[in-house]
């Protein structure tokens, strides 16, 4: 499952950098996520970035939008290909 962004964030503005599908932005008041463009840093790293450097753990998992693994590997694949 792709990440999601709740309305704890603190807009720090740490997340965004680190995300390598560049699937964090700047929404109206804090900041979201294209769950179609998450990994969950699969085929990047080995943890989800933004969630490592979270200093408010706003960042779980988002129940709306499960995937296996698998899943997000043939995300990842497919975005690779996009380039």
């Amino acid at each position: 499952m792709s990440l999601i962004i709740t309305d704890e964030c603190i807009n720090c503005d740490v997340c965004e950098p680190e995300c390598p599908n560049d699937a964090i932005y700047m929404g109206k008041e804090i900041y979201e996520i294209h769950p179609h463009l998450c990994t969950e840093c699969v085929g990047h790293f080995g943890e989800p970035q933004c969630v490592e450097v979270c200093p408010v753990e706003c960042i779980p998992k988002d129940e709306n939008n499960q995937e296996t693994h698998d899943q997000l590997m043939l995300k990842y694949q497919r975005l690779m290909q996009a380039e």
